[in-house]
């Protein structure tokens, strides 16, 4: 059980997927919830009546907006997701992927002596390896925007790797052994009619889908 004044990990990761769909500007509905935690449409209906009950979402003007005591637990929340993706990616070695998962399991039971302790380590970083920002840190957002509007021959820096891409099955492993990683630089060398394109990174060409171009944000 939680300990007191802490929430059910199930409540923590409902404010959780909240904050990152508005962060990444997803509808927030019922439906695009369920996709994100692979739930059915009629649990996540449940769950937001117990939210709203628990005063950590309101649904008063038919949309699904954290109140202020949500917006703190999901925050809270993100900045242990993403503090612990820095150290096991930084510290450990772990891939993307493997950070992405285990964080997921640190996020819920991470104290308050222990979060301290982890960025004090890591040096107080600013966003996570996908260039998610970290809550809490002075991050600095820069003029990104989405790797789609980049004209074929203009370089790029890869900027942020937004949440929606790490729930996309086999896509963190692919974008990180393809180099395609915050700071990293490349070149749009092709696009199709479909919006796939075609990047050169690291000496290697690389194809990448219409979904995952439309959301990668990056520096022209």
């Amino acid at each position: 059980m939680p300990a007191s004044g802490e929430h059910h990990p199930a409540f923590e990761e409902y404010c959780e997927c909240i904050f990152e769909l508005h962060e990444d500007d997803v509808d927030v509905i019922n439906a695009r919830i369920a996709d994100r935690l692979q739930v059915s449409r009629q649990a996540v209906g449940e769950m937001i009546r117990r939210l709203e009950a628990e005063q950590l979402v309101s649904t008063a003007d038919g949309s699904i907006v954290l109140t202020d005591r949500g917006l703190v637990l999901a925050q809270r929340v993100v900045r242990r997701h993403r503090l612990a993706e820095r150290f096991l990616t930084d510290m450990l070695g772990l891939s993307w992927a493997e950070a992405h998962h285990e964080a997921g399991k640190w996020e819920h039971i991470m104290s308050d002596s222990v979060e301290q302790a982890m960025d004090r380590v890591l040096g107080s970083p600013t966003t996570c390896p996908h260039g998610n920002p970290i809550p809490g840190s002075p991050y600095d957002a820069p003029a990104s925007r989405p790797l789609s509007t980049i004209a074929v021959g203009q370089r790029f820096v890869v900027n942020r790797i937004p949440e929606e891409l790490e729930f996309t099955p086999g896509l963190l492993e692919f974008l990180e052994q393809s180099s395609i990683t915050p700071g990293n630089d490349g070149v749009l060398a092709a696009a199709s009619p479909d919006g796939t394109l075609t990047v050169s990174m690291q000496g290697a060409t690389i194809g990448l889908s219409a979904f995952a171009s439309a959301r990668i944000l990056v520096t022209a």
